[in-house]
């Protein structure tokens, strides 16, 4: 009788290829299933960022500081957007396999390169950011920076601000441009003062002309009575005297009221038949014209008496 031993099933023996291939296939397999979770974190990174800036947005707005400064509320919304985005993309390099610890070492070590050269880029964040603090104008603002853009602005986010002018142009102004320059804040008080200057005769009176233009500017509807509007000389011009009209109305009636204020202004003028000179121009002959412009005529005994 034959022992036990030798009913022993022997495994058959894989070859060096064979077992090649079922490890790649379970490298392969691996690898699919941690790029499938990639896949999926990465989505749902997506909608967690969209749902987190709506309901950001949507709490800012139901707080009684932040409901009436949309500037604000869209650089808070902005920074929790890329939060909730750079926490995602470190979930997706874990379910990668890529340690992380290791990741911010490297950019530590880079920090100098990356920031030379992002130079631009992060000078732009840092001036949105004082801009922020600083507040020197919000969204809707009309606003002037330096002696080139002038608009409303629609936008200021972290990179740049963005300008409406009155042309419908969008002006894209980089944060650090602005936040160097001159920005005047054209609408930034309640109120606005109109400055008209007009030139009247040397031979008319004054006093009158001063007073028919503060007529014309108390019978404006936007004109404010306080402060009171303001006429005076200012300027003993060449063919003119110069005689300034100073009116205050609000900050959003300004273009019209200064339209309507110079229109009634001439026509007041004109009515109280005060004259509004131009410029005279006198041809001085020279060279060969002057030869031939007759000598002026000697005095007579009369006028040498």
């Amino acid at each position: 009788m034959a022992s036990p031993a030798a009913f022993r099933v022997v495994a058959p023996q894989l070859s060096v290829d064979e077992r090649v291939i079922a490890r790649f296939g379970e490298l392969a397999g691996d690898v699919a299933v941690n790029l499938t979770f990639a896949l999926v974190i990465a989505v749902v990174t997506a909608f967690a960022a969209r749902w987190a800036a709506k309901a950001t947005r949507r709490i800012l707005g139901r707080v009684h500081g932040f409901r009436h400064d949309q500037t604000l509320v869209s650089f808070i919304v902005q920074v929790v957007r890329v939060v909730v985005y750079a926490i995602g993309l470190v979930a997706v390099l874990q379910r990668l396999g890529v340690q992380t610890t290791s990741i911010i070492a490297v950019l530590g070590a880079a920090s100098i390169a990356i920031g030379l050269a992002l130079q631009g880029t992060l000078s732009n964040v840092a001036a949105g950011v004082l801009l922020l603090v600083l507040r020197p104008y919000k969204v809707g603002d009309i606003i002037s920076i330096g002696d080139g853009a002038t608009g409303s602005v629609q936008r200021l986010d972290l990179f740049v601000t963005q300008l409406l002018n009155a042309d419908n142009h969008k002006i894209v102004v980089p944060n650090s441009k602005v936040l160097g320059e001159i920005i005047t804040n054209l609408s930034g008080q309640g109120m606005r003062r109109v400055d008209l200057k007009f030139g009247v005769g040397y031979g008319d009176d004054l006093r009158q002309a001063r007073e028919v233009l503060l007529t014309a500017a108390r019978g404006h509807a936007d004109v404010l009575d306080d402060p009171t509007p303001w006429a005076g000389v200012t300027g003993l011009l060449d063919s003119s005297v110069e005689v300034t009209l100073h009116a205050w109305v609000r900050s959003d009636h300004w273009w019209q009221a200064k339209a309507d204020l110079l229109q009634a202004g001439k026509e007041a003028l004109d009515a109280a038949g005060i004259e509004i000179p131009f410029p005279h121009q006198v041809a001085v002959p020279y060279g060969e014209d002057a030869a031939a412009v007759p000598p002026a005529a000697e005095p007579t005994e009369d006028l040498k008496a």
